[in-house]
C-alpha cells in the first residue's frame, strides 16, 4: 500500500504561543513538512487548493514546484485540483512542467473541491457545477492523449489541432478522479477507466464499499484492466507517541475547523464525544499511535476490497510545527514498516 500526506496548508496558531503564524513561515514550514516526508520515506505528498482566507493553498502548482526542487524521491500530487474553475489547458500545461521539475514524479488528482468560493471568484455559476466539471475533465484526457486536440464544448473556445506544450515526462500524466460520495461520480471514474481518490471525512469508512464495487464493476464492464482501477483515500489522520496523546494534540484545531464549517452550512457543532467515535476502530479518522494507525489502514484496506494508497489530511489549525514533523516522521518510520510487512506477507500466501 502506497502511504502519504495531503496538506491544506492552512493558517496556524501555534498552541504555545497563541500567535498566528505569518504566512511566510507557513509556507517555510509546508516545504519542511515536505522534505521531511521524503526523508522517511514516504510515497507521496499532496497538496489541495483553497481561494479561503483561512488556507495558503491557491497556487498549489507553485507550491508544488517548490517541493519539487527541494526533495529527490517522494511523488508529488495536488489533492485536488478544483478542475471545474480552471482551465484544463492551463492546468495541463501546469502539471507537465512540473512533472519535468520532479523527473517524473507528478500525479494530479482532479475533482470539484469541497468548497464553492471558486466558482464567483473566476464569473462561473454554480448552475453548471457539474456539466463544468464533466466537460473540462473530457478535454484534460483528450490532452493527456494527444498535444494536438480537435475539441470543442460549451464552456471554452474550441481548439482546432492547437499543441499543447511541453509534455509530461511520464510516458501518461497520471490523472486520478478525486470523489465525495456521488455514486455518479464512482462510475463516471470506472467507465473512465481513472484511479480513484475517495474523500472520506466522516462515518466509517465500510460504508463507501458499495460504491467502490460500483466503480470496480463500472470499469470492468467499460473493457478497462482491472490494474488500473486503483483506490486511494484521503482521510483525516495524526500518528503521535501514544493514541491519547495523539488524538488530544488533533482534537483542539478539528474543533475549530468544524465549528467554523457547521456555522456556515447550518449544522450541528461538532463535539468531543462525536470525535472520539470517528477515531475508534470504525471510524474514519486515522487518528492514534502508530500500531493503532497501521491497524486502521489494514483493517479499512479489507473492508473495502483492498486499496492501494491513503493519504492522511495531518495539517492542523491548532497543531505545533514540531509535532506535525514528529508525526509525519512516525508515519514513514513506523506506520509504513508495519503495513508495508503485512503486504508482503498476504503477497507470500
Amino acid at each position: 500500500m502506497h502511504i502519504g500526506i495531503d496538506s491544506f496548508v492552512s493558517a496556524v496558531t501555534d498552541p504555545g504561543t497563541g500567535e498566528v503564524v505569518s504566512p511566510a513561515d507557513r509556507v517555510a514550514h509546508l516545504l519542511e513538512e515536505v522534505q521531511r516526508a521524503d526523508e522517511v520515506g514516504l510515497d507521496s505528498f499532496g497538496i489541495g487548493e483553497h481561494h479561503r482566507s483561512e488556507y495558503y493553498d491557491s497556487a498549489p502548482s507553485v507550491l508544488l514546484a517548490a517541493a519539487a526542487a527541494r526533495t529527490s524521491r517522494i511523488r508529488l500530487n495536488s489533492a485536488v485540483t478544483v478542475l471545474s474553475a480552471d482551465d484544463p489547458v492551463r492546468v495541463f500545461q501546469d502539471f507537465a512542467t512540473l512533472d519535468l521539475i520532479s523527473r517524473g514524479r507528478m500525479d494530479m488528482v482532479v475533482g470539484r473541491g469541497s468548497f464553492t468560493e471558486a466558482f464567483p471568484l473566476f464569473g462561473l455559476s454554480l448552475r453548471d457545477y457539474d456539466s463544468l466539471f464533466a466537460e473540462k475533465l473530457d478535454l484534460l484526457l483528450r490532452i493527456r492523449e494527444s498535444p494536438t486536440v480537435t475539441w470543442s464544448g460549451k464552456h471554452r473556445a474550441p481548439l482546432s489541432g492547437q499543441g499543447v506544450y511541453p509534455r509530461p515526462l511520464q510516458e501518461q500524466l497520471p490523472i486520478w478522479l478525486g470523489v465525495g460520495g456521488t455514486p455518479e461520480s464512482f462510475i463516471r471514474a470506472g467507465m473512465l477507466g481513472l484511479p480513484l481518490m475517495v474523500a472520506i471525512i466522516g462515518g466509517e469508512p465500510h460504508r463507501f464499499r458499495p460504491l467502490i464495487d460500483a466503480y470496480r464493476e463500472a470499469g470492468r464492464r467499460s473493457g478497462h484492466d482491472a490494474a488500473q482501477l486503483k483506490v486511494g483515500l484521503h482521510v483525516f489522520g495524526f500518528v503521535g507517541d501514544t493514541s491519547q496523546q495523539a488524538k488530544d494534540d488533533f482534537y483542539p484545531g478539528w474543533s475549530e475547523i468544524f465549528t467554523k464549517i457547521a456555522k456556515e452550512r447550518g449544522g450541528s457543532a461538532p463535539t468531543r464525544g462525536g470525535y472520539e467515535a470517528t477515531t475508534g476502530p470504525t471510524g474514519a479518522y486515522f487518528i492514534g499511535d502508530a500500531e493503532t494507525v497501521a491497524a486502521k489502514m489494514l483493517a479499512v484496506s479489507d473492508a473495502l476490497g483492498g486499496v492501494d494508497r491513503i493519504s492522511l489530511q495531518m495539517t492542523n489549525v491548532r497543531l505545533a510545527h514540531d509535532n506535525l514533523l514528529h508525526g509525519i516522521e512516525l508515519l514513514g518510520t513506523k506506520v509504513a514498516p508495519i503495513v508495508r510487512a503485512a503486504g508482503g506477507e498476504a503477497a507470500d500466501r
